[in-house]
């Protein structure tokens, strides 16, 4: 194991495991400074002992850079190893999650997320992914860094060149678009149209009355853009943000447009959101809509969190063909073109 993979592989176990930001944050450092230094300088200031006065690497990290120069895996990632970090996250989900092909909802530091798109891609191949969507914020998100027609147009070809590099991984060009208090889409109609994946999110008026919000989600479902809803209640159960109760709407009537209109009600993965609360997963499933079990990750070991979604989608019933995350990427492409689903069986 060389020291930048050794770096990243800790940070990736600490991401999983929801360890503080600034641990994390330590070691994709260090591992950033490592992987631009030229050629030998590592092993010159190695042999001279003189790495922990570069700026980025500290005694913790320039202890694991040591010890792998040396051969040896670095003990701090033996001990990660040891206490569980790279554990399974959650009792159950093993079978559906072993079904999982991608992720139609990730997010780079192009908008809120922690880091480049690159590695969040490398990320997503090396958990086992055949394809993931990026899915940053729209323009009136602006909290959260959304993404101008200007921006996205540049990511849109930032994207197609890492694809060139990484076959047969496909990173695939998305957005997390917000529905506006109209129901309509917050990002121009043309752009959306040269989109593999378009993810509809509620993230404002959050509290609006139900008869509203309904009418709100049944139009933004219903739009022929629109692939997946996601985190459809909008809640937060626990996590750094508190608590944030669930918007209220009328589930049957959004869930029976989303079968209508053919767009998948996400399983939101993340720990603070489980997104929607099982009796709604119930009722999603008695609709007959299709889901995606995402895991709206804002950092490369968050792309783990998958098995969360799935431990919740085996509790609910929630068939396997019906989860858009377990086709191919022909199949989610002609379904999310061509509104045809895989064939059964």
């Amino acid at each position: 194991m060389d020291p930048v993979t050794a770096l990243r592989r800790i940070a990736f176990l600490l991401e999983r495991t929801q360890a503080p930001t600034y641990r994390v944050k330590a070691f994709r450092t260090a591992a950033d400074v490592i992987a631009d230094m030229a050629d030998g300088e590592l092993a010159k200031r190695a042999a001279a002992g003189s790495l922990e006065s570069v700026r980025g690497i500290g005694p913790k990290t320039a202890k694991v850079v040591l010890e792998a120069l040396a051969g040896d895996r670095p003990g701090y990632l033996r001990r990660l190893e040891e206490e569980g970090a790279s554990a399974p996250l959650a009792e159950g989900g093993q079978e559906l999650r072993a079904a999982l092909r991608g992720d139609c909802h990730l997010h780079s530091d192009w908008s809120d997320g922690g880091s480049p798109i690159e590695e969040m891609g490398w990320a997503a191949a090396g958990i086992g992914h055949e394809w993931a969507v990026l899915t940053d914020h729209s323009p009136r998100l602006t909290v959260a860094n959304g993404l101008s027609p200007e921006r996205l147009r540049r990511q849109l070809e930032v994207v197609a060149a890492v694809n060139e590099r990484w076959a047969p991984f496909r990173l695939l060009t998305g957005i997390e678009c917000d529905i506006l208090e109209d129901g309509s889409l917050d990002q121009e109609e043309e752009l959306l149209e040269q989109l593999d994946v378009v993810v509809v999110s509620v993230h404002s008026k959050l509290r609006m009355d139900a008869a509203a919000m309904t009418r709100r989600m049944v139009a933004a479902v219903r739009n022929p853009h629109a692939d997946v809803l996601g985190h459809c209640t909008g809640r937060l159960v626990t996590g750094g943000r508190g608590k944030r109760p669930e918007s209220e709407f009328d589930a049957d009537e959004v869930f029976a447009a989303c079968a209508e209109s053919g767009t998948a009600v996400e399983i939101n993965s993340r720990p603070e959101r489980l997104d929607p609360p099982r009796r709604l997963l119930r009722r999603a499933v008695d609709a007959g809509v299709l889901f995606s079990i995402d895991t709206d990750a804002h950092a490369p070991g968050q792309l783990d969190w998958q098995v969360f979604g799935c431990v919740r989608a085996q509790e609910c019933g929630v068939p396997a063909e019906r989860v858009v995350t377990t086709w191919t990427r022909e199949e989610l492409l002609t379904w999310t073109r061509e509104g045809r689903t895989p064939a059964p069986g």
